[in-house]
């Protein structure tokens, strides 16, 4: 498998400047990882640094709550897709899914769907703030709401990090159609192994040079081989 093409290069801390997205974009491009994912006012400008490189342009709404009205998201969706996004990692809106209000989550995720116009959206759960019970709910929710992803976590909830165990869960609840991404602690090789053994097949992550440097490690021999084959 190629490890580079399941990472979304994270580049979404409130701190960043703009000096540190571009070179979030050098590292993507010279790393040829499957997107870099940005803040929304970080675009237009990481549309432009990435223009023609394969990396493709990841962004976030109704981030990190979720608990922005549908209205709110939907603009911010079709602002983003016009700026040149060619993916959107939504929040879920996570009071609302705890409260068992199936339907308002439901048309919440369809209709940022919608105005996503064909681009891919991720459906973020926020798994650290949900039982079990409400992940399989929500990821049911999701994929009948079009989603192409469902999604562990925002990075910014306490505990919030990915599990095997969440994985495995949030995989039994979508069919193979459906992507299941890893956010949240995946700082390693070894982390990102266990979790895609798991189910998961799209990682978010910002130690993106330590994950593709122990990938080149393993594949020099300078390291212990994982249990299955990966390339760069």
């Amino acid at each position: 498998m190629n490890v580079a093409k399941m990472i979304d290069h994270s580049l979404l801390r409130p701190e960043l400047t703009i000096e540190d997205i571009r070179r979030g974009c050098d590292i993507a491009v010279r790393r040829d990882v499957a997107s870099v994912c940005v803040r929304p006012s970080d675009v237009e400008f990481a549309a432009a640094a990435l223009a023609g490189t394969g990396v493709l342009v990841g962004t976030v709404a109704g981030f990190p709550h979720g608990d922005t009205r549908t209205a709110v998201k939907v603009a911010e969706a079709r602002a983003l897709v016009e700026a040149g996004a060619d993916e959107i990692d939504m929040v879920v809106h996570i009071g609302r899914l705890r409260g068992g209000d199936s339907d308002y989550v439901h048309d919440d995720i369809a209709a940022v769907v919608a105005a996503a116009q064909g681009r891919t959206v991720k459906a973020i759960l926020e798994n650290a703030y949900l039982s079990e019970e409400q992940t399989v709910m929500g990821c049911r929710l999701a994929e009948r709401a079009g989603a192409h992803f469902v999604k562990t976590s925002t990075g910014f909830a306490p505990g919030g990090d990915a599990t095997p165990a969440g994985i495995r869960l949030m995989r039994a609840s979508v069919g193979p159609h459906l992507g299941v991404k890893a956010a949240g602690g995946v700082r390693t090789l070894d982390r990102l192994l266990s979790l895609h053994q798991a189910g998961a097949n799209r990682f978010g992550a910002t130690a993106t040079e330590a994950i593709l440097d122990a990938v080149a490690a393993r594949q020099r021999g300078d390291a212990p081989a994982p249990t299955s084959g990966v390339t760069g």
